[in-house]
């Protein structure tokens, strides 16, 4: 847990990283498949289909090419909690694990924008692994990096204020035109937070011309002042 001043600066770094990347893209590119993954057959699923599902066998390794897909957990309250999102160039922590153990997934994925990825079998998954140093260090290199954000995750949650988070998370799901289309319920589950609380930051921001809100999204206006507040260090 991030306590001294440089702990949270550190913290911050790490979760800004969430949408960076983003922005490095331009609209159309596409990822370049690995060497390894050039035989492997790929898959395209439409925005709202289930990737996967609580209860199903994990058969397949997913490595995205375009889209984003969320991952998340219903609690036994019947709350729904969001533990992560990859995208282009990244693979599924939660697949991967789930290969190595042999057990069952234990949260829901659902494709937040349309996916292209490569779905690489379990048969063939494990011959990768003992053949292909390449495909190992994707794997491994690949999961490191996912558990690194699942921990700064559960670092944000106690000890990054609200509205920082909730300026990380805008960034993260807007398009290229600023739009985010998520509704009140869906970022509180991002940030595990109430969704009175969510409403009521976004009220605020809309009073001071930050952003423009409809029902079911809103529009950034001023992207600049979001990513002030979203690396915010004092």
């Amino acid at each position: 847990m991030a306590k001294t001043q440089e702990d949270r600066t550190r913290l911050i770094d790490r979760l800004t990283l969430r949408f960076i990347p983003k922005f490095l893209y331009t609209v159309g590119m596409t990822i370049e498949i690995p060497d390894c993954l050039a035989a492997a057959p790929k898959v395209k699923l439409c925005t709202d289909m289930k990737v996967f599902e609580a209860g199903q066998r994990c058969d397949h390794f997913y490595y995205l090419l375009t889209g984003r897909v969320r991952v998340s957990l219903l609690t036994r309250a019947g709350k729904s909690i969001t533990l992560y999102r990859f995208g282009r160039g990244e693979t599924c922590i939660l697949s991967t694990s789930c290969l190595f153990s042999g057990d069952a997934y234990n949260a829901d994925a659902i494709v937040e924008e349309a996916i292209e990825a490569v779905a690489v079998p379990i048969a063939q998954f494990q011959s990768l692994l003992s053949t292909s140093e390449s495909f190992r260090t994707l794997v491994f290199s690949s999961f490191a990096s996912r558990l690194s954000a699942m921990m700064a995750k559960i670092e944000e949650v106690t000890s990054v204020s609200i509205d920082q988070r909730l300026a990380l998370c805008a960034l993260e799901l807007a398009n290229e035109e600023g739009v985010v289309s998520a509704t009140h319920d869906h970022i509180a589950a991002d940030l595990g937070t109430a969704r009175e609380v969510v409403s009521r930051k976004l009220a605020n921001w809309e009073g001071l011309g930050l952003i423009e809100r409809s029902r079911g999204s809103f529009v950034i206006l001023n992207k600049n002042a979001l990513v002030g507040m979203a690396i915010d260090r004092s």
